[in-house]
């Protein structure tokens, strides 16, 4: 009966694009954030003597400020959306992207750069948010988890591919051309939903904007335990992964001297993430949300204990390090999703305010500590290892907090 409900309000709300179409343009928008992250690692050393930053470590913030933007952003784009509907809004942000990739190609300071990466991020905050919304806006049931996963696969496949790709940009040109790219991407996408994405969420649907209402529900969001604890633990395992990657380039071309073939180790770990996520969707509906993502949570805190004593032991070479990392990965493939549905489970009434305060907390807070650890970095593995304990180590205990002590209870089934 739903999915039967599900194609109807299909076909009246994104006509005139067919199913694939729609999964294609979605996964188009839902690209544009991770091309414009991961793209810009092998091109850090290459920014850094351009504008001759003798700090390697500074150059991470070229990475972080896009994620403030990104992190930012996600506050108001949720109960922007539910207001004004889905179409101005992402193609408001779109715009702010295409403009500040245009502007960091003229970028005269590295200051400027930095502006015009955080203005990359909070245009992508749009299309992040707003690309599962007008999934939801369109289908539901097991029709919706099956847009979701397709568009997903995408998603999760671009840090993969991203690093060579800025690596191929980078032989042919310089680390300006990397915004090139970016820069005609971001407008063909722009183009093409402009002509051919409709508005999703008819008026009769949407919700007044107004402080009380907003605030009410980031109260409600914010008050409830399972969504708060969740957002946290999911901060915990962001903030390591985030500090793999402001690491991962001084980590593999001045730890382990790895030079061009970065992109290549970069990607060989990141592919654990795809199959992660390929595992959890055949799986997550016989043995449920908790107990994957529970399951990964102690797997990735073993794991960061084993990075962290191989590390302070000085016996972590290249394949040591990359299986762990793999493992990391993996692991991250399991857990974020499950737990982001945990969050989400109590927050029927106002899920697309929810969605934006969970993605800012998230984003924010994982990037704090992934700054603090990537900052942290020595010319050894010690600070990344020691980081990815803390985190992980610290998502299990709020797991703990949250669930009252008790793991792997409950089916944690989707809904």
């Amino acid at each position: 009966m739903a999915d039967t409900s599900a194609d109807t309000i299909e076909i009246v709300r994104h006509r005139p694009m067919g199913f694939t179409e729609f999964v294609i343009v979605v996964a188009a928008i839902m690209a544009l954030n991770p091309l414009a992250m991961d793209m810009m690692l092998p091109a850090l050393p290459n920014i850094g003597a351009s504008f001759h930053i003798d700090v390697a470590n500074r150059l991470q913030t070229v990475l972080t400020a896009f994620v403030i933007g990104f992190g930012l952003g996600q506050f108001v784009i949720g109960p922007l959306s539910d207001s004004f509907g889905r179409r101005p809004v992402l193609i408001g942000g779109m715009v702010l992207y295409a403009v500040a990739s245009l502007f960091a190609i003229a970028a005269p300071s590295f200051e400027m750069l930095l502006l015009a990466r955080a203005l990359e991020g909070l245009g992508t905050a749009a299309t992040r948010v707003i690309a599962t919304s007008i999934v939801r806006d369109c289908y539901a049931g097991r029709r919706m988890a099956s847009v979701v996963s397709l568009a997903m696969m995408v998603f999760i496949a671009i840090p993969v591919i991203a690093p060579s790709f800025g690596q191929a940009v980078m032989l042919l040109t310089q680390w300006r051309g990397i915004f090139v790219v970016l820069t005609l991407y971001g407008i063909v996408t722009l183009l093409w939903t402009a002509a051919r994405l409709p508005e999703t969420l008819p008026e009769s649907e949407r919700k007044p904007f107004s402080v009380k209402e907003i605030v009410g529900a980031f109260r409600n969001t914010l008050t409830n335990r399972q969504t708060l604890g969740y957002a946290l633990a999911a901060s915990g395992i962001f903030g390591a992964v985030l500090g793999y990657v402001l690491s991962s380039q001084q980590l593999f071309t001045g730890v382990y001297h790895l030079g061009h073939y970065f992109p290549l180790a970069f990607a060989a770990i990141a592919v654990t993430i795809a199959v992660a996520g390929f595992l959890n969707a055949r799986l997550v509906g016989r043995l449920g949300m908790r107990m994957i993502s529970h399951g990964a949570l102690v797997g990735s805190v073993v794991i960061a204990l084993a990075c962290f004593s191989a590390a302070i032991l000085g016996t972590l070479p290249l394949w040591l390090f990359m299986l762990l990392s793999a493992g990391m990965m993996f692991s991250f493939g399991l857990m974020f999703a499950n737990f982001t549905a945990l969050a989400m489970e109590p927050q029927r009434a106002n899920a697309g305010t929810a969605s934006s305060l969970y993605g800012s907390i998230t984003t924010l807070l994982g990037m704090a500590a992934g700054a603090i650890v990537g900052q942290a970095f020595d010319g050894t593995a010690l600070p990344f290892a020691a980081g990815f304990l803390v985190c992980t180590s610290s998502a299990l205990v709020i797991v703990l907090i949250t669930e009252k002590g008790r793991l792997f209870h409950g089916s944690g089934k989707p809904v």
